[in-house]
């Protein structure tokens, strides 16, 4: 298995671009896979640079309902009009973040589900005996706190979204278990858990945003959320990969943690699962 990301926020070191987002392409043994599609067209663009045929996708995942995952969607279904796209069915939702100059749209282009390849789904899905997805029915932990800006409009009013619409991708092949999230915005260790309760084993490979980065200083409380996370993290025998959401500054606290149970992967960079 192979899996590469296409676009995150952080450089490589391959020519490819970087941005505020996150998708990743995977070839297991029977599937070509999109995981996300970053925030733009430049997912497309980076796939040419890294020589990989998106033409060639069979199947791809919206993780959430929101821009930075989303926005090459369109983008990718000019390029291949057969590979469906599963997504649960509120990641249509109007999704907004909360600032100081008001509430600002986060979410997905509304004409991506008028396409005719999109599989909407409603809670845990399988695709077939190497693709299923599954979404997180009970919290054992609290959600990041970053995740307290994040809103969801219902009838002109802001409520905190509760991420019903998050979703994550489990591959089986070749021997080896993979938990593919987008930002973990239910909290990764509940994400942890749920594959527990739902599959009955830990995933060999996790990988995911944290939803942890911030702009501003971290307080100290925040500082200890984080740590926190890292130690759970730790009890897993899964081998954790994280980017994006999940910011430098609180990847190198967990890293401090977990050494090297975590690592980042950067836009461009490859994992090769044996």
């Amino acid at each position: 298995m192979r899996i590469v990301n296409l676009i995150e926020n952080t450089e490589g070191n391959n020519g490819c671009s970087c941005a505020h987002g996150l998708s990743f392409y995977i070839e297991t043994g029977e599937h070509r896979l999109l995981m996300d599609f970053g925030p733009s067209e430049v997912t497309l663009s980076n796939a040419g640079v890294l020589g990989i045929d998106l033409a060639a996708v069979d199947v791809a995942i919206l993780s959430h309902g929101h821009y930075d995952h989303s926005g090459g969607i369109i983008p990718f279904a000019e390029l291949n009009s057969k590979a469906p796209i599963y997504m649960q069915r509120g990641a249509t939702g109007d999704y907004y973040s909360e600032g100081s100059e008001g509430n600002r749209y986060i979410g997905i282009d509304k004409n991506i589900a008028k396409l005719p390849q999109v599989r909407f789904v409603e809670g845990d899905y399988i695709i077939d005996d190497e693709l299923s997805l599954f979404v997180v029915d009970k919290r054992v932990r609290d959600i990041p706190f970053t995740n307290s800006r994040l809103k969801i409009k219902r009838e002109n009013e802001f409520l905190q979204d509760d991420f019903s619409h998050e979703q994550a991708l489990v591959i089986k092949s070749e021997g080896k278990t993979v938990l593919l999230s987008g930002c973990a915005h239910n909290g990764i260790i509940n994400f942890m858990e749920a594959y527990k309760a739902k599959y009955g084993e830990e995933p060999d490979i996790a990988i995911s945003g944290f939803h942890l980065v911030k702009k501003t200083e971290y307080s100290p409380e925040q500082m200890r959320e984080i740590t926190a996370t890292a130690e759970a993290l730790t009890a897993y025998r899964s081998q954790f990969y994280t980017c994006h959401c999940t910011g430098i500054t609180a990847y190198e606290a967990m890293k401090n943690i977990m050494g090297g149970q975590l690592e980042y992967i950067h836009t461009g960079d490859a994992i090769e699962i044996l």
